[in-house]
Formats: C-alpha cells, structure tokens, sequence
C-alpha cells in the first residue's frame, strides 16, 4: 500500500470512531483559545518524539489526568515528588527529560502570560509576525525545551498557527 500523502488521506477511510479519525475531524489544525489547552497540546507534541502518534492519542486521556488537566500554572509548582509520580505512571510516557521539559516549559509559559497576558496572545503576536517555520523553531528552541523542528511545526500546524493541517479536498477543511 502506497503512503498517504497527508493525515487527510491518511484518516479519510477510517472508520468514524478512529482515534486518528476523530482527532483529524475535530482537534487537528482547529484553533485552540485556551492557554492550557494548548499547553496540553505542546505537552503531547513533546511526549511524541520517538514514538508514534497513535500512542500518545491512545494516552492523552492519562496526560491530561497526569498533568494536572493541563493547569499550565499547577505544572509550574511540580517539585521532585510530582517528577517521582509522574515517572511511576505506567499511562504516560515516562521520560525523564520530557518530563523536566514539560515543567520548564509550563514555568516559561508562565513568564510569558505575564508579559503578554497569555501564551495565545503570545502565539498570536509572533504569529502577526509572518514568521516562516524557521524563525517559528528559532524562537520555540530560545524559549522552551525539547521543541526541535518538527514539534514546533507540528504543534504550529495542529493549534491552526500555520497552514498545512488540512489538503485542499479535505471535507473538514470545507466545513470549518
């Protein structure tokens, strides 16, 4: 069998309870106004490198539980008792570093949501920018730990920052 070409020719055959099915009709590319939300979403962006995307949709669930609901500022307190539960949790990927990361991350976010209100505004300020990609993985990596080239792009491509979530002849993309 041939390799889709994108996630939308990829899902568009499966069956409608399809957990790649589900996340590409109603999260992928869709803009987030949450700041946790998409903390969350940069927490399960992280957690996937090296793995494969299915099983971090098959663990978001245990993340989001995890992580607090992604309480960006309750994940900015964890101490090394919270680093000891979470690396004892059989639900979520239990990288030490990833780990580290994501509570580096949520304190990080939290500077920023002081300087600029939320991390949306700052996403949004940055995005008014007309930053390409790499000037979007240029900041990321100047801000936030275990953000390469391809986290960024994906966490920018699915919270709807930049193009690219949806093909042209995607009936998602149609509708929304």
């Amino acid at each position: 069998m041939e390799k889709p070409s994108s996630y939308c020719e990829y899902v568009k055959n499966l069956p409608d309870d399809n957990i790649h099915r589900v996340y590409h009709d109603t999260q992928y590319g869709f803009k987030i106004d949450s700041d946790n939300e998409l903390f969350g979403r940069l927490i399960l962006e992280i957690n996937q490198a090296g793995l494969s995307w299915t099983t971090i949709l098959n663990k978001q669930d245990n993340f989001r539980t995890a992580f607090s609901n992604f309480d960006i500022k309750k994940i900015a307190d964890y101490d090394k008792s919270d680093i000891s539960r979470l690396l004892a949790n059989s639900g979520i990927v239990r990288n030490k570093l990833k780990i580290n990361a994501v509570i580096f991350n949520a304190r990080k976010i939290v500077e920023l949501q002081k300087k600029y209100g939320s991390f949306k505004s700052w996403l949004k300020i940055k995005n008014d920018s007309n930053l390409n990609l790499n000037n979007w993985v240029t900041l990321f990596k100047e801000n936030f730990k275990f953000t390469g080239n391809e986290i960024t792009k994906e966490f920018l491509t699915s919270t709807g920052y930049i193009k690219g979530a949806h093909i042209e002849t995607c009936p998602i993309l149609k509708s929304s």
